[in-house]
């Protein structure tokens, strides 16, 4: 064993240091400037995360971290550690005096809870936005969390909607699908209610869950899931939309090219009762048992729905049916197609299940996960199934069962997950996958390779590990630092056989506090090995041409300048050479940003950004060229007092139209 563990090292580190190809065990692509969401949402805007990436680092921001309570799982889902990190930090807590250095907990200080054992304490946080061009009053959100008492802790998410769609029916005497016309709404989509025992948690209301390797199941986002976490996440307002939400002949005059403020959307999870307990087996065994319940309303875009009625058989069973069609009415005996793609509420959803977890150690654990679901169609909207390419399998229930496992020595760390799905499909019944990751970690390194495995027929909407096509999947990660100067992260993903390839680089140089550089190079390739018919080519006199499957290639520099406790710029470029599908030849791709942000202590912050984006830089009409100007301001009224706004100016230079305007207002008050 340990012979074979010496020639596993060797391997491991050998291919380490080979950085130039390897990529980056590490979750996220930075990890500093994460002062609060407003800030990750810039981080998102500008490429530098990644949609994953972001959503993780919110959930664990709204859920919070207590770190003395916490499972090393939970710890390697902060910025910036490796597991070598965190089972050193564990090791020596008590010595320390805390898990975290002093310059690691003023670092993750956004993701950090402590919570006494007596008083009340929570926080709100009020949200708005809206833009010159509307003609609607703002749209309007409120998340609150409150408790301390005794273990009790409770939350919300209200908002208020100004377009909300009606619920989807089907008219008795033609059948046809409708959908109520778009009206202001009140709702609480997201509320819960929990108890945290020592050795108990129970929680009713919305939440995200996950285990193992995420493969059987995780809604939470989590590099590293561990159990339930209360939900009433809502995503920030971005880009305005068409006011109509018709298809273009059944707008008028007035609303067909005017915009309007969107209404705030969130992610719908699970809504019921979940709880879970631990207890242990002898002296050094652990035992955890999670269960969990939900009846949730779901959600659908119309291209992910199909209306069995007025489809062929044929076309049913292959769920190569035509999208659904839907109707608005707009005046008595008039009605207009739907252009909007979601459709509220489309079904309900029964769901439930649960995981049993036998540690033996922190590194080393055995679980079994389990949970079915049954979609509901209601009775108002007769017969609907889900489309071919759907999140969703069609023909009913459907639920997946895997065994995960975990086991650590060393440096070394091995993960493994099989899951069996099932579903009701016709000609289905469900498929396999399998999930193995291996990560050698040190301080300041750590490199993972990832094996993963899609059988035909596995479809899991509440599985969070890389969605992929069938066959096999690998990738390369790779963090390294040099103290504080350098850090080199890499990735190389293949997925589908190899027929999909990623691969990414950033280098970042600490040279001083004045300069900052940094290099990202990326790469994309889709269908390797495929011939792809070019667009619009007559398939009987040019068969033989073929194009490319679609290709980019990044490179993006940039230069962090602090020059001062309160004032920092950074100014980026990048370019692009991308190649579409069916199309044989590339385009180029460009954008440039530049940054300034000013600080005044803890209590104030002004930051200003100029991006400029052009997708094909010899073509003037086609496509996008923006340019995008954001001011943001924080401002510390008090000690539990913080008021934040944006405004953003977007001017689309190719379309030539006049700038759009958006503002938006964060309260966020502490008690």
């Amino acid at each position: 064993m340990r012979g074979f563990l010496g020639v596993l090292l060797q391997v491991g580190w050998g291919l380490g240091w080979l950085g130039a190809w390897a990529a980056s065990a590490a979750p996220y692509e930075v990890e500093q400037g994460f002062d609060g969401e407003q800030e990750l949402f810039a981080l998102l805007e500008d490429g530098t995360l990644s949609a994953e990436s972001w959503a993780a680092l919110v959930s664990l921001r709204r859920a919070g971290v207590e770190v003395e309570r916490a499972s090393r799982g939970v710890l390697y889902a902060l910025p910036g550690l490796t597991y070598s990190e965190v089972d050193a930090r564990l090791r020596t807590a008590s010595s320390r005096g805390g898990v975290l250095t002093e310059e690691e907990t003023r670092r993750l200080a956004p993701f950090l809870v402590k919570r006494g054992p007596e008083g009340v304490s929570g926080d709100a946080r009020w949200m708005t936005a809206f833009s010159a061009s509307d003609s609607l009053m703002p749209p309007m959100a409120l998340q609150l969390r409150a408790g301390g008492l005794a273990g009790l802790r409770v939350g919300l998410l209200a908002t208020w909607a100004r377009r909300r769609l009606g619920a989807l029916h089907r008219e008795p005497r033609s059948r046809a699908l409708l959908v109520g016309t778009p009206g202001t709404a009140l709702l609480v989509p997201k509320f819960h209610g929990q108890w945290m025992g020592t050795n108990a948690h129970v929680l009713v209301g919305t939440y995200r869950l996950g285990f193992g390797q995420r493969l059987t199941l995780d809604t939470t986002s989590l590099p590293a899931p561990d159990g339930f976490l209360p939900d009433d996440g809502v995503r920030p307002v971005g880009e305005l939309e068409r006011e109509c939400l018709l298809v273009e002949a059944g707008c008028d005059a007035a609303t067909r090219g005017a915009e309007v403020t969107p209404d705030f959307r969130w992610d719908e999870g699970f809504r019921g009762v979940a709880g879970t307990v631990r207890g242990a087996l002898g002296e050094d065994w652990l035992l955890t048992v999670t269960g969990f319940g939900s009846y949730q309303s779901r959600s659908l875009q119309r291209s992910e729905v199909m209306d069995v009625l007025s489809c062929p058989p044929a076309s049913v069973e292959k769920g190569t049916c035509e999208a659904l069609e839907v109707l608005v009415p707009v005046a008595s005996a008039r009605r207009e197609k739907l252009r909007a793609r979601t459709l509220p509420g489309v079904f309900r959803e029964w769901a439930g299940g649960g995981n049993a977890t036998l540690e033996v150690s922190p590194r080393a654990r055995v679980g079994v996960t389990g949970w079915g679901a049954s979609p509901v169609w209601p009775d108002a909207v007769g017969r609907l199934d889900f489309r071919l390419g759907s999140r969703y399998p069609a023909g009913g229930a459907f639920g997946a069962v895997g065994v995960d496992a975990a086991w650590g020595v060393g440096p070394v760390d091995l993960f493994v997950e099989g899951s069996r799905g099932f579903d009701s499909a016709p000609g289905g019944g469900g498929g396999w996958a399998a999930l193995q990751r291996t990560v050698v970690s040190g301080t300041g390194r750590e490199l993972e390779v990832s094996l993963r495995y899609r059988g035909r027929g596995f479809i899991n909407p509440y599985g969070g590990a890389p969605s992929e096509p069938e066959g096999l999947g690998v990738r390369l990660r790779y963090l390294h630092r040099w103290a504080e100067t350098w850090r080199f992260r890499g990735q190389v993903d293949g997925a589908g056989g190899l027929r999909r390839l990623r691969a990414s680089a950033r280098v970042d140089w600490r040279a001083s506090s004045w300069l900052q550089p940094s290099l990202q190079l990326g790469a994309r390739e889709s269908g390797v090995g495929q011939e792809v018919a070019c667009a619009g080519a007559d398939a009987e006199h040019d068969a033989m041409d073929s194009c490319s499957s679609g290709s980019r290639y990044e490179v993006v520099t940039q230069v962090r300048s602090v020059l001062s406790e309160s004032v920092e710029v950074t100014a980026r470029y990048g370019g692009a050479r991308v190649v579409e599908r069916g199309q044989s030849a590339a385009r180029w791709d460009g954008r440039a940003l530049v940054g300034v942000m000013l600080r005044a202590g803890d209590a104030a912050r002004l930051g200003a950004r100029v991006e400029w984006k052009d997708e094909d830089l010899s073509e003037h009409t086609r496509l996008r060229r923006e340019l995008r100007t954001t001011v943001d301001v924080g401002w510390s009224v008090l000690a539990a007092l913080t008021l934040r706004g944006r405004y953003a100016w977007v001017l689309d230079l190719k379309a030539r139209e006049t700038p759009r305007h958006l503002v938006q207002v964060d309260v966020e008050t502490r008690f």
